[in-house]
């Protein structure tokens, strides 16, 4: 049986004041370091013919998905899993799982805090261990500057790692005005008639927080993407798209999947 290891020190709901202070300041020192324009060495690929006259290394090719899971009978107890996916058969071509017990509860907007620790082991070993799949971009089940602090899970996980990341929320944050009944009601005007299949969320404010995609035809649940770090906008939805086969992200389906099977059967065990 796998040992359930601890990683963070308990905290009392007395302390977490104090905490999210410490939280903020943590934030606000990472935020400053955030790129959220194109930043990367590699190409996506444009057509069948441009992907063979590049050369393999230049070429987005392996993409990474992040997701955690709790114990439904104790939410203490946290799985992390990272899968990489090959981008041009979206084939799960490498995955890692750790299975943890946390003392962090979840308060909103400090996401990160809770499970950054759960998911960042898991990046640093496949680096360690130069793994010839390493992500070249990391999708992360959660939201990038669409965020009450504008720096979500995807931005701390992307600075921290350096690598380029993606947030995809399957909520909405209700932050700078935006409302899940004013998504939904913008959805439902467009209709049959819409010749894309996103809407730009832009905020009371006027800065442009992300998009609402609907990845699957007709649905009114869509998913929201947003800049985690070192990829654009306009980058991220591509990427979106190309790796959607239902809902959710392939990188981030899967991560889900393994992550939530992983973990029962390490408590079944």
């Amino acid at each position: 049986m796998e040992m359930i290891c601890e990683r963070e020190t308990t905290s009392s709901s007395s302390e977490i004041p104090y905490l999210q202070k410490d939280w903020i300041e943590a934030q606000d020192s990472l935020k400053r370091n955030l790129v959220v324009e194109d930043d990367f060495t590699w190409r996506l690929p444009a057509s069948s013919e441009e992907k063979e006259m590049e050369k393999e290394w230049s070429r987005l090719k392996y993409v990474g998905g992040v997701d955690v899971s709790f114990s439904k009978d104790d939410p203490s107890i946290a799985c992390g899993t990272l899968v990489v996916l090959d981008l041009h058969t979206l084939e799960v071509v490498y995955q890692d799982s750790s299975v943890v017990k946390l003392h962090i509860p979840y308060v909103p907007g400090f996401l990160a805090f809770r499970e950054a620790p759960v998911l960042l082991p898991l990046l640093e070993k496949m680096k360690t261990d130069v793994h010839p799949c390493y992500p070249q971009l990391l999708m992360v089940d959660g939201n990038g500057l669409l965020h009450p602090r504008g720096f979500g899970l995807a931005c701390h996980l992307g600075v921290l790692t350096n690598l380029p990341t993606i947030g995809i929320g399957k909520n909405l944050h209700h932050v700078d005005g935006l409302t899940q009944s004013g998504v939904r009601q913008l959805l439902e005007a467009k209709g049959n008639c819409r010749e894309e299949d996103l809407i730009t969320l832009v905020g009371r404010s006027g800065c442009t927080l992300g998009v609402a995609m609907q990845s699957t035809q007709g649905s009114l649940k869509p998913i929201y993407i947003s800049i985690g770090h070192r990829v654009s906008l306009a980058t991220a939805i591509t990427i979106v798209k190309m790796t959607c086969k239902y809902r959710l992200p392939e990188p981030i389906r899967q991560a889900d999947i393994r992550s939530r099977d992983y973990l029962r059967k390490r408590l079944l065990s």
